[in-house]
């Protein structure tokens, strides 16, 4: 149901971008239609500012909604195309100087869409079809080019006026048919508004959705061994105990990677490592998933802090206010080297919220307290770090394969296994690019049958992608994919179209985005999605020989 409230969103706000364009505004606002320009552009608002706040709400099991929310996103889709339609036929007036399309709206457009032209001439053989142009044979058109020859009831004519030259394809316009089809789209539209709005208004405001499916974890370690990460791990054990971190108060050191990385793991190793445990006073962990709350987290650490004697601020962790709870927190620490690990965290609505949960830590008497927080948002880790952070990446091949097959048979493999089965572990560890979680998921698959022909299978098929628990590779994974806003789903479903490891160029993929429709080059805010794909773990960045910035997608 997210989806489609998304792709609703999209494409109504897609249609309120057509419908500011000056050129086509005036000719919807004509007396031809007997349309508002306004009141039509301020009930799509309406309507896309209800879809906005219905992202965060639980309407999976709103069958009626689905369905008004698909016809409302078909209508959508269909205004679009015939808004394009105009729009061209706007643009092919001023090339051929003739106002078939509308009024004369002098010459300060001219230049707009004397610009226009280019868009027109490259992407005619993609608005072809939705002219009803079927195309039969092609001949030169005595200007260089091949054209195609239609039959269309349009009537398609050839062009050839422009300043460079070019000549494309031009269509005849109607304007009875053109002003039918706009104004039966968005009456179809104003049609569905008023049922889908009711219906959304009376859906209860809540963040249910991704929250649930989160699994909660704590700092007990189930894996009694940590497979590979060994001088990583080394590293942070002597930073943390030695007087790396003895300068300061508290220092924030966050451990970032995608899901399944292993980074809930490798933190537990380290809280439970006998330097740590002796090294601090007072060691706390939480798991804050998706709901940071600053109260809430506040009340759970402090019902982890052991109490003193004889506490001025001694309160109730249940009923106290956030006031009292900081000052209970800074009293009890106040003598006390601590660790606080917060695990887990998907988001963290402002610095402001950040500082105030830290406010307590900060007021202690000892140096080289720690917090230490893992999350899979490289701006999270960014935002709360305080020393330099720790990315962890997949294991290395040989560390990888061990961890993998205690994964299938636990600390004894049988006596087959080298001989029939060892080359076609490795063909998979391949397929899993070190991702600890995605061990976990194909070695419950191949410990149900030990046999070559089934693991070939699993190998050949991919059969760990269709695994549906919560903690397996794939469901985890798709958390981290619905969690985006719409719009940057759409933009990264189309990496799918290119090969893996290709080195991504921000004018490159942005003009691409743009050319099919994901992106309107003319209401952009600004944004740089693929930063914003970083920013979420979906990328990563690089620098090519020529010192040029380049992306690339996460294995």
């Amino acid at each position: 149901m997210e989806t489609a409230i998304g792709a609703a969103s999209w494409l109504v706000g897609k249609v309120l971008n057509k419908l500011s364009n000056d050129l086509v505004s005036s000719y919807v606002a004509s007396t031809e239609l007997g349309f508002n320009s306004e009141q039509i552009k301020t009930k799509l608002k309406y309507m896309q500012g209800l879809l906005d706040a219905a992202q965060d709400r639980d309407v999976s099991s709103n069958r009626g909604l689905q369905s008004l929310l698909e016809d409302l996103s078909n209508k959508a889709d269909e205004a679009e195309d015939v808004l394009d339609e105009l729009h061209y036929f706007m643009i092919q007036d001023k090339l051929d100087g003739t106002k078939e399309a509308g009024p004369d709206l002098g010459d300060g457009l001219r230049g707009h869409a004397l610009h226009g032209r280019h868009a027109a001439r490259h992407t005619i053989g993609n608005w072809l079809p939705c002219f009803s142009c079927s195309r039969s044979r092609t001949q030169d058109d005595g200007c260089g080019t091949a054209i195609a020859i239609t039959s269309n009831p349009h009537n398609a004519t050839k062009s050839d006026s422009g300043d460079d030259g070019g000549c494309v394809l031009k269509l005849k316009f109607d304007r009875v048919a053109m002003s039918n089809k706009i104004k039966s789209v968005i009456e179809s539209i104003h049609n569905l508004c008023d049922p889908v709005s009711d219906l959304l208004n009376k859906i209860p405001n809540n963040n249910t959705t991704i929250t649930t499916k989160r699994l909660h974890t704590g700092s007990t370690v189930a894996q009694d061994k940590l497979y590979g990460r060994g001088a990583i791990f080394e590293k942070t054990i002597n930073a943390l105990t030695n007087g790396t971190y003895d300068g300061e108060t508290l220092f924030v050191l966050p451990f970032v990677g995608p899901g399944g990385m292993g980074k809930t793991t490798f933190t537990q190793h380290l809280y439970n490592d006998e330097s740590i445990v002796g090294h601090f006073n007072v060691r706390v962990w939480v798991c804050v998933s998706t709901y940071f709350d600053v109260p809430n987290l506040t009340r759970q650490i402090l019902g982890c802090i052991p109490a003193v004697e004889k506490e001025e601020h001694n309160c109730s962790v249940e009923t106290a206010n956030l006031d009292q709870l900081q000052k209970s927190i800074a009293e009890r620490l106040k003598t006390k080297r601590f660790l606080i690990v917060l695990d887990d965290i998907w988001k963290c609505n402002s610095e402001s919220d950040w500082n105030n949960l830290l406010a307590p830590f900060k007021r202690g008497e000892t140096k080289g307290n720690m917090v230490l927080v893992t999350t899979r948002f490289p701006s999270i880790a960014h935002m709360v770090k305080t020393t330099d952070l720790v990315e962890l990446h997949g294991l290395e091949p040989n560390d990888f394969l061990e961890f993998f097959e205690v994964c299938i048979f636990g600390h004894s493999k049988p006596v087959h296994y080298e001989d029939d089965l060892i080359d076609v572990a490795r063909e998979i560890v391949k397929k899993l690019k070190g991702s600890p979680l995605a061990a976990n998921t194909v070695g419950r698959l191949l410990r149900n049958n030990i046999s070559r022909e089934y693991w070939i299978r699993v190998l050949e098929k991919n059969e760990w992608q269709n695994a549906k628990n919560d903690d397996d590779i794939m469901p985890s994974l798709k958390i981290s994919y619905d969690y985006l806003p719409f719009l940057l789903k759409k933009c990264f479903s189309y990496f799918a179209l290119f090969p893996e490891d290709y080195k991504f160029y921000n004018l490159e993929i942005t003009s691409f985005w743009t050319a099919i429709g994901i992106i309107d080059s003319s209401y952009q805010n600004n944004n740089n999605y693929l930063e914003e794909l970083v920013d979420n773990g979906f990328l990563m960045k690089g620098v090519d020989r020529y010192d040029d910035q380049y992306y690339v997608m996460h294995d």
